[in-house]
Formats: C-alpha cells, sequence, structure tokens
C-alpha cells in the first residue's frame, strides 16, 4: 500500500461547510483523507469576546489531538487573521509546528502565496461579515501592498448563519464584484459554500476565483508533497498555479 496522505484540519466549531467541502474535494485524491478537531467560535466581529475564541491555547489544544492521527499537515482552515493581521497566523503556525512538530499552514497564509504567486495587484473581497471586519480586511491588504479594488459582504456575524448563504447570493456578490474587472475574486470565509463555484465563475467572467477553503488545502496538499494538479474541477488554482 502506497504511502497515504493526512491532512489535518483545525475547524472552527460552529462550521459546517468547510468539512463536506474538503472530503469532497481530497475523495477524488487517491490516498489522500481530511481529518478535522474543532475548537470554539460562533461569532465574527471586533468585540473582545469574539477576538478571544482565536486565543491560541484552544487552537493548539486542538491540534494536539490532530497531530495524535499522524497527520502530515496541520491547517487553520479560517480567515481570522484576514482582520488580526496577518502576523497572527505566522505565530500560530509557529507555535503548532513547536509543540507537534508538524508542518502548519493557514487560509490566508495560502492565499497571499496565491494572490503573490500569480500576481495579483487588486482583488475582489466576496464575504458574509459586518463591516467592521470587511474594513479591516480591506486595510491589511493595502498595507501589504494588494488593493481590495471591490468588495462585498452581507452584514451577518453569527458564524452558523454563513452556511446558509446561498448560491444565488453568492452568485450576485461575485457578479457585483467581477464587474470592477479585478485581477482575482476571493470568497473570504471557510463557512460558505463556494468553493465549488470556481470553474462556473471562471467561464463566466475569466477571472480566477480563489476560495479561502480551497486555498488551504492547495497548499496542505503542497506542504505533503502531493501533486495538485491532479485535483480537477474546483478552478484554475489546482491546475494552474504551481
Amino acid at each position: 500500500m502506497s504511502k497515504r496522505v493526512l491532512l489535518g484540519m483545525l475547524t472552527p466549531s460552529s462550521n459546517t461547510a468547510l468539512e463536506p467541502i474538503t472530503s469532497a474535494m481530497v475523495a477524488q485524491l487517491p490516498g489522500v483523507s481530511a481529518h478535522f478537531s474543532r475548537f470554539t467560535v460562533t461569532e465574527i466581529s471586533l468585540s473582545e469576546q469574539a477576538l478571544g475564541q482565536f486565543d491560541t491555547t484552544n487552537i493548539i489544544q486542538a491540534a494536539r489531538l490532530l497531530a495524535d492521527a499522524k497527520v502530515d499537515v496541520i491547517a487553520w482552515n479560517g480567515t481570522s487573521s484576514g482582520w488580526l493581521g496577518f502576523e497572527s497566523d505566522r505565530r500560530l503556525c509557529r507555535e503548532i509546528e513547536e509543540a507537534t512538530g508538524i508542518p502548519a499552514t493557514t487560509s490566508i497564509l495560502a492565499l497571499n502565496e496565491i494572490l503573490v504567486k500569480t500576481g495579483v495587484n487588486k482583488f475582489g473581497l466576496v464575504s458574509p461579515y459586518i463591516e467592521e471586519v470587511q474594513k479591516k480586511i480591506v486595510a491589511n491588504y493595502r498595507e501589504n501592498g494588494i488593493d481590495c479594488s471591490s468588495e462585498s459582504h452581507l452584514g451577518l456575524k453569527v458564524n452558523f448563519q454563513f452556511s446558509e448563504v446561498t448560491e444565488e447570493t453568492l452568485l450576485a456578490q461575485i457578479r457585483e464584484v467581477a464587474a470592477e474587472g479585478p485581477d482575482a475574486i476571493v470568497t473570504y470565509c471557510t463557512n460558505l459554500h463556494a468553493a465549488h463555484l470556481a470553474d462556473e465563475v471562471e467561464r463566466q467572467h475569466g477571472i480566477p476565483l480563489y476560495d479561502t477553503i480551497s486555498t488551504v488545502v492547495w497548499k496542505s496538499l503542497k506542504l505533503a508533497g502531493y501533486d495538485t494538479t491532479r485535483l480537477e474541477g474546483w478552478g484554475r488554482l489546482f491546475t494552474e498555479v504551481a
């Protein structure tokens, strides 16, 4: 039997999208499976309580449980550094690696690497978040030299509700930001049912769609030494970004 590839995913407790989507993606790849560990995340806002959910103590505890499964990589399948600052994810990865000895990545570090690799100077931002969170994300990218030239948000902060956003709503948001002609469109939340829309969006608008569940699967496969081009039907990211 050839060596299995085991991807460990840290999951917000109220998220119901990323597990089925991630599992559907890797189901196409022989020998690859995804494994999940949860910690409490129920609200996305800038309140002290909401920000406190991302204290690394609980996250490291969840990461240690994944390490018991001897996963090849541990990934934070979430977008919190979008508003907390990208350094928070870099620090988290260092802590995970120190605690477990396993390579770590995150949805947003992976996304940012992809934006650089593909020469994106401006992107369209689609999210379910409240305006204060969206503004924070836009400001973080601007500080890092990438312009969020168009954005659409839904004003939601209860994490469970993100998973109930309909495909029609997402496609309308995508159309709105695509009209501004960005270099890429990003669906920025790992509790949206958006990843599977990539092929359709790319055909219709001629603009790559980078979903934050897809970005972390892409990077996790890379870290595990797996050929991402074998994953078809989930957008240009897997077939075109080396």
